[in-house]
């Protein structure tokens, strides 16, 4: 029988009712000690229909900090926070991953602890890029370059950050490591001119994410952790000479790591598919490189991507702003239901308004 978007599957060890993933949202709703509050576990429950819900990029650290008011999993009473959303999405029959997030240099000085520079491969300024100060945008700070000694630690908040993950009740995590920050900026020869064992060749390019995997996954089951990339997107001024090679480089090196899934930023973020050249015989060459499970993400409809798990191309489609504005996802799609619109004036900041009071079909019907 053919392989339908409203199939269950496994991802790893993560078994799921669907295929419809809700991805990573930044929505800036966080307390002043950056823990998830009340309205989360709203949020997130009402959108425990998705087959897995990726939480939005949660920093491992202060210093993993990019924007005000985003949520982090360093400290206890974040745990406590989180743990309230994976008791509420678990209750409503979900499942549900956390966002391993250091933003690198997408920072500013008054987001970092005593006004410092934001860290980076390299001190390589991302030019045209703004952050959110918490009054206003503001051109994200020059950052400096990190000592080879200092990524130890970053590598050991990643592996604290999954043990706290999985203190929280998630069902695994995903190591952020795509759209221009930390180790994306690692990956890709624009920001990271280094000359040392962390820069120059693909080899030593991956370095930084390889350790952050063997960190993460000797903190947990591999089968519970999931990798996002993006290397055709220049998302935050991450450009990479070589796009497809290290594409390539990066899915075998992941390949064989028994990892829950790869979850795969098809094209530019939020932009065109065919960004930087990418086609889609290159995406089924990529796809063929990996043995686990395969997420497709960046602009699928309903059609793309009932198509694409229906040919065998994705296992599971993530979807980003139609969740924002349509808790109840999954049945639209599968009914073929119109769409709430979202009202890009909430997606970022503020309260309930545009977050959790968005209409649900069954409720309009009613």
């Amino acid at each position: 029988m053919m392989t339908s978007l409203f199939d269950p599957t496994t991802l790893g060890a993560i078994d799921v009712a669907n295929r419809v993933v809700m991805a990573p949202l930044t929505r800036n709703r966080a307390t002043e000690d950056d823990a998830p509050m009340e309205m989360h576990v709203d949020y997130y429950r009402q959108r425990a229909s998705a087959g897995l819900i990726i939480t939005e990029a949660t920093q491992i650290s202060p210093e993993g900090k990019g924007y005000a008011w985003t949520p982090g999993i360093h400290s206890d009473v974040q745990v406590e926070r989180w743990k309230a959303v994976t008791d509420a999405v678990h209750a409503a029959g979900g499942k549900i991953v956390l966002q391993l997030w250091h933003v690198g240099r997408i920072s500013h000085t008054s987001l970092q602890a005593d006004g410092k520079d934001p860290v980076a491969p390299s001190a390589v300024q991302a030019e045209g890029v703004q952050t959110f100060d918490g009054e206003k945008m503001v051109q994200v700070s020059a950052p400096r370059a990190l000592e080879a000694p200092e990524i130890q630690r970053i590598v050991g908040d990643f592996r604290k950050a999954t043990l706290n993950a999985k203190a929280a009740g998630f069902d695994g995590v995903e190591v952020h490591a795509a759209n221009g920050y930390l180790i994306d900026q690692f990956l890709k020869d624009g920001p990271n001119r280094r000359a040392d064992a962390y820069g120059g060749s693909f080899e030593n390019r991956v370095k930084l994410l390889g350790e952050v995997l063997d960190a993460v996954i000797g903190a947990w089951d591999p089968a519970r952790v999931g990798v996002r990339i993006s290397p055709f997107s220049a998302a935050n001024a991450a450009e990479d000479s070589r796009p497809k090679a290290l594409a390539e480089f990066v899915v075998d090196y992941l390949a064989g790591r028994g990892l829950a899934y790869l979850h795969m930023v098809e094209g530019q973020t939020g932009g065109p598919r065919d960004a930087a050249g990418l086609t889609p015989e290159i995406l089924t060459d990529l796809r063929a490189r990996f043995d686990g499970a395969w997420m497709g993400n960046n602009g699928y409809d309903r059609d793309l991507a009932m198509a694409q798990v229906e040919d065998g191309a994705v296992d599971a489609v993530a979807f980003g702003r139609p969740f924002i504005a349509n808790p109840d996802l999954v049945l639209r799609l599968r009914e073929g239901a119109h769409m709430n619109e979202g009202n890009p004036e909430t997606y970022y900041g503020g309260g309930r308004d545009g977050f959790t009071d968005y209409p649900f079909l069954r409720d309009e019907a009613a």
